[in-house]
């Protein structure tokens, strides 16, 4: 029986009541996948669109990241919106909603389960065995809203071949394929077998919490009973978590129908919005798009209402839905009114049972009700305008919603707008940087295993020889492979514009580099990195290869000085630090090592003989003090049994030049 790629499957309404709310609310991409990841039905549509032939041969899409990543976020919340309105056609029963309920629990079990084994057993891909796992058992889904009873029995009887002939169909490799369609294979028959069927068919049965996984735990991977048990109680506490903050019940019946109906009416308010704003002519300047779109929110609410634009200093009234309207500019400042905080906080506000304002009175007089909401059109950290609403606090919170996802799509039609003017260019080519910068980021940590496993394999190697002549040439060569992964980080990092002359800002870069450092440097599980940074501007007059330089030798001296059974290296900042009559930003680099050899800390920042395995290297520390030199820094270094600290301070950046300097 063919099953089509592009599938239309049934999701529970609440997962996708709270993905179209983190749409609206414009939450992070994190969290949006977050949510849609737990949902197989979303997870097939998005792997179907990310993997088709609209988007060219490229490299096949194994997470709801990386698809975020293709489709853009746009396409992303039209794809969450679609499948919304595709869940209006399926009617389901009461043993339905039993069954799909008891499916969403299975699969999330199972693939959150797969992600932690995967990086349990080191698994190069988390992220993939958590996306077989919430699809491993699709044939049940295309089952309970197939009708037919001999159709649907075939779908559970064949769920193995196709899950594998789904996964085929969007390109997810053979690897993939098997480790669908060996999936119920015998504990017994997997201890051969490749990393990513042993992964998926050992979490398919911890995810029953039986017996038979306890055991198969032990068989597939040599995994003991307790350890066994304490990851199938952290993944039920975690699956109960996230049911929870769905309303979503677990230990009693369920029924979808509550869900639905709120549902059907969030997307009839969109559409409406939609509609509404398509009425309006939003070709002109943004002022004149946000003073049509006035008359298309009272269609929408059935309520009077006023738009002001921001000018400057000022909000200024464009238009209204109350007859003539007046001339009127007021200071966009804070001054109490339910305008202005609106305004300023990016968030609707109602006045409520609150003293009224001057202005407040001003705008229920023009209004002529009895009360007020204020709705701002945040586009980001922009807000070019807010529309007062005239209410009487009946039905509020409906009006409040409705209205947001009005500014909202409004929002989003100016982001549109702008994309095709000179400004949008920019954000078009930048994602394509975004793009290039993640591929190049994952080429480079392919490139980057096997080097690791090279310097831990000579390291090893090393200490078994007793000849010091050996040793020593297996020092050169290890410095070599230093020097080789650090070339690889700076390129996966590589500006395209070149350094600039306005600064960096030293918390970006370390975020960035974390990331990479992660995939290298700590990819093996006793060792972490842990970021501590300040919440204040950390903007430095240097360029961003130097810094990078300086972090890299620095953090993977410090790396190797952790002990064999791990340790922790952090990066903290700070600023601003006022010392020497200037204005710096502070960063420490720290482990948890031994502390510096006396011979290294004697000539610290002079090129000496490597004891690369044993300590820091001098020759590193030496490039390291030239570095910060050359960008007219400050180190310093304390070390002892505990650990060592590096301080460096690095010269704010400021449009106005220290008289001091």
């Amino acid at each position: 029986m063919h099953i089509a790629p592009d599938l239309q499957l049934p999701s529970l309404p609440e997962v996708t009541l709270r993905a179209l709310d983190a749409c609206h609310q414009d939450e992070s991409y994190r969290t949006i996948s977050e949510i849609v990841s737990a949902d197989t039905a979303l997870v097939a549509r998005i792997l179907a669109l990310a993997n088709s032939a609209l988007y060219g041969p490229s490299t096949p899409i194994r997470s709801v990241d990386q698809a975020l990543l293709r489709l853009g976020t746009h396409r992303f919340h039209t794809l969450v919106l679609t499948a919304a309105l595709r869940q209006l056609l399926f009617e389901l029963g009461g043993d339905e909603w039993q069954q799909l309920r008891d499916f969403w629990r299975h699969s999330l079990t199972t693939a959150l389960t797969a992600r932690a084994l995967a990086t349990l057993t080191r698994y190069r891909e988390p992220d993939e065995a958590f996306m077989l796992g919430m699809l491993h058992n699709i044939g049940e889904l295309i089952a309970i809203k197939t009708p037919a009873t001999e159709a649907k029995q075939h779908y559970l009887d064949c769920q193995a071949e196709i899950a594998a002939d789904l996964v085929t169909a969007w390109g997810l490799g053979p690897m993939a394929a098997d480790a669908m369609r060996y999936q119920q294979a015998l504990p017994n028959e997997l201890r051969d077998a490749g990393h990513l069927v042993k992964l998926i068919s050992l979490a398919t049965r911890l995810a029953l919490s039986d017996a038979a996984g306890i055991a198969a735990a032990g068989t597939v991977f040599g995994l003991n009973e307790e350890l066994t048990r304490e990851i199938n109680r952290r993944i039920s506490n975690e699956v109960s978590g996230m049911a929870a903050s769905l309303g979503i019940p677990l230990d009693e019946d369920y029924c979808g129908e509550s869900a639905s109906r709120q549902l059907k009416q969030t997307i009839l308010r969109q559409a409406m919005a939609s509609q509404a704003i398509g009425l309006a002519d939003i070709n002109g300047e943004v002022d004149d798009i946000l003073a049509e779109t006035v008359n298309s929110l009272t269609l929408v609410t059935g309520l009077p209402a006023l738009c002001f634009g921001h000018a400057g200093d000022n909000l200024v009234l464009l238009s209204g839905t109350i007859g003539e309207v007046p001339e009127l500019a007021v200071t966009a400042k804070a001054g109490g009114s339910v305008l202005t905080e609106a305004f300023i906080s990016g968030l609707p506000v109602g006045l409520g049972d609150r003293a009224p304002t001057v202005l407040d009175r001003q705008l229920l007089s023009l209004l002529h009700t009895p009360s007020l909401l204020a709705i701002p059109v945040q586009s980001g950290a922009h807000c070019p305008g807010v529309f007062a609403l005239g209410t009487d606090n009946d039905a509020l919170e409906n009006t409040r919603e409705l209205a947001q996802i009005f500014t909202s799509e409004l929002a989003s039609v100016l982001a549109n707008r702008a994309m095709h003017t000179g400004a949008g260019g920019l954000d078009a080519r930048k994602l394509d940087q975004d793009m290039a910068r993640e591929r190049l980021r994952r080429q480079v940590h392919e490139v980057s295993n096997p080097l690791t496993i090279i310097r831990q394999y000579i390291y090893q190697l090393r200490s078994r020889m007793d000849d010091a002549d050996v040793q020593q040439e297996l020092d050169v060569i290890r410095d070599e492979l230093d020097r080789a992964g650090n070339l690889l980080l700076q390129m996966s990092h590589a500006d395209t514009l070149g350094d600039g002359g306005g600064g960096v800002e030293l918390n970006t870069e370390l975020e960035s580099l974390a990331r990479i450092l992660e995939d290298s440097v700590f990819s093996e599980g006793n060792r972490q990195l842990a970021l501590k940074l300040c919440a204040s501007p950390t903007l430095v007059a240097a360029g961003p290869t130097g810094i990078r330089q300086v972090v890299i030798n620095l953090v993977r001296n410090a790396a190797e000085s952790l002990p064999e059974t791990g340790g922790t290296v952090t990066l903290q900042t700070a600023s601003p630090v006022w010392q020497n009559q200037r204005t710096w930003v502070e960063l420490e680099i720290s482990d948890t090592g031994a502390g510096i050899p006396d011979e290294i800390r004697d000539r610290l920042f002079a090129p000496v003989s490597t004891t690369k395995g044993e300590g820091h290297s001098g020759l590193g520390l030496s490039i390291v003090k030239q570095l910060v030199d050359d960008m007219e820094g400050i180190i310093a270094c304390r070390t002892g049994q505990e650990g060592t600290t590096f301080r460096i301070l690095l010269p704010a950046a400021s449009h106005k030049k220290n008289e001091n300097d």
